[in-house]
Formats: structure tokens, C-alpha cells, sequence
């Protein structure tokens, strides 16, 4: 199997574009198809005075990422008071980049987009230990056990920012509907009235559907699955220092080995947005399963 997951857009080199018609549809086709967009002439310029920040001790240790919440709220961090407010605009700047970025390159997600947290990675990854469900070195697809999805998209754009010119190493697997067919039908089935009392108690903020437990059992079948780990379609790619790149990661598998320095925005998207929704992992699921999902 010949895996091409990764498309390449050398001219684009401006957050706000102007970008052609034709690189917007380009762009659209490809990341709805679930590859992984790559702006190689994209970078989030970092400020002299932010240049300080590019450290590790700025991560308290506890948590896996530094994140800033839409509302300002930062979490994670251990900096002085005068490193957290300037942490705050670097995270609060690059926001605005990245969506600077979604709405004009893909002007028919404006209207539906829902910007989520922005998070700041500067420690390496390589040589962290965590439990297999929990190693995002591990090919896997994004589903998240507190925050329901029901369908919705999860639209992420990453920079690497390394001062030094380290680069960020991913693997990037097979389409998502080969991983479905591996482990859907595997999935654990909710027992009764667990997504109400779940919601009720708080450990979920909103009910899980049907699709978010497909989604969980995808996401935790591959990162259990030694073998597949090892074995599946998967090809290796090195995102430089000063470079872009983004992607569904409901939908693309994808695994971060190794790097340091990186800010990721995360974004929400309904499905009636998408140009394509019968390739979203929603529509795609429920074709597998015969029935509605949420």
C-alpha cells in the first residue's frame, strides 16, 4: 500500500492569504480527504521579547502542554508574572494567525467555525513516558473521553517554533476508513444510562453519542494495538523550524515523536460545513454501522 498523506503548498507564505480559488480547493479537497496540509514558507514569527519563552521551565510538569483557553485563562505554566502576560499575547497572537489562516483560506467554514484552545508545547517529546492510552507517540486518531464531540470536527494548525531549527517528527497513517474497519465493530458499547449519568456527574461536559464511543474505541483499539503500532501503513515526515501545517486530526492518524517548541490551535466544525461530509469520520461511520450515530 502506497501511503500520500501529507500535501504540500509551497506558495503559501501569508496567514491572511490572498489565496487563488483554485489553492482554495486544492487545500479544501485535501484536508476534507483527511491528509495533512503543509506550508513549508508559513512560520509564526516570534517577537524579541517573546524570545525568552522558548524555554521548557516555563511547563509546570504536571500537565502535558501550556493552554489558553478563548477566554484568556492560561493553564500549565510556571513563569513570573511578567512571563505569564507576555505568554498569554505570544498564545493570544498566534491564535488570531490560525484563524486568520481557516477563515480565508476556507471561507465556507467562517460562518460554523468554533476556535477551542490554543496550546504551547515546549518540552520534548521524545523520552516522555506515559501509559499507552495516553502516548501521543502512538499512531492514533483524536476522541476525547471528557468532551464529547457528536460529530463535530476537530480543525488543528500547528507551527514549530524551535529557536535552534529542531524539527517536529510525525508518523502519519492509513485513511480513516481502514482504521474503522480494524476496530469499530470492537468499540465498547455504553452500558444504560451511563452517557446521562456521566453528563449528570460532570465527567462528561455533554453527552457522548454513539459515534464518540466508536471514536474512543478507534482511538483506543490502535494505541492498544502493539502490533499495529509496529505494522500498519505509516510514513514518517520532519516538519522544520519556522513551518505550518494542519489537519483533522479526528480523521487523520498521526503520531508526534519527537520535537520541541510547537503552538497548536485547536478549532471546532460542524459537518453540514464541510464541502465533502459524507468523507467525515460521522458519515463514514454511520455508512459502516446502517444507522444514525447522533
Amino acid at each position: 500500500m502506497t501511503l500520500d498523506p501529507i500535501a504540500t503548498f509551497e506558495d503559501i507564505a501569508r496567514w491572511t492569504g490572498p489565496f487563488r480559488d483554485a489553492q482554495r480547493a486544492a487545500a479544501q479537497d485535501a484536508l476534507e480527504s483527511g491528509k495533512v496540509l503543509f506550508f513549508p514558507r508559513l512560520s509564526f514569527v516570534i517577537g524579541n521579547s517573546e524570545a525568552t519563552l522558548l524555554t521548557d521551565q516555563l511547563s509546570n510538569g504536571r500537565a502535558k502542554n501550556i493552554s489558553r483557553d478563548p477566554d484568556g485563562r492560561v493553564q500549565g505554566e510556571r513563569g513570573s508574572a511578567e512571563e505569564s502576560v507576555r505568554l498569554n499575547m505570544m498564545l493570544g497572537r498566534f491564535a488570531e494567525h490560525a484563524r486568520a489562516l481557516v477563515m480565508h483560506l476556507f471561507p465556507g467554514y467562517a460562518a460554523r467555525v468554533e476556535q477551542a484552545r490554543t496550546s504551547y508545547r515546549p518540552v520534548e517529546i521524545a523520552g516522555r513516558r506515559y501509559s499507552p492510552r495516553d502516548d501521543d507517540k502512538r499512531l492514533h486518531l483524536d476522541a476525547f473521553p471528557s468532551r464529547p464531540q457528536r460529530g463535530r470536527r476537530i480543525l488543528r494548525v500547528f507551527s514549530n517554533i524551535h529557536p535552534m531549527g529542531g524539527k517536529r517528527v510525525w508518523h502519519v497513517g492509513e485513511p480513516f476508513e481502514d482504521v474503522a474497519r480494524r476496530y469499530a465493530s470492537k468499540a465498547r458499547k455504553p452500558l444504560p444510562l451511563e452517557p446521562w449519568l456521566f453528563e449528570t456527574l460532570g465527567i462528561t461536559r455533554g453527552r457522548r453519542s454513539e459515534y464518540d464511543y466508536l471514536m474512543l474505541g478507534l482511538h483506543d483499539g490502535a494505541k492498544l494495538d502493539t502490533a499495529y503500532q509496529k505494522d500498519s501503513p505509516q510514513v514518517e515526515f520532519a516538519f522544520p523550524a519556522g513551518t505550518t501545517w494542519m489537519c483533522f486530526t479526528d480523521q487523520a492518524m498521526h503520531a508526534a515523536l519527537s520535537g520541541q517548541f510547537a503552538l497548536e490551535q485547536t478549532f471546532h466544525l460542524p459537518v453540514e460545513a464541510l464541502a465533502h461530509p459524507e468523507r467525515s469520520p460521522l458519515k463514514v461511520l454511520e455508512r459502516m454501522m446502517g444507522r444514525t450515530l447522533v
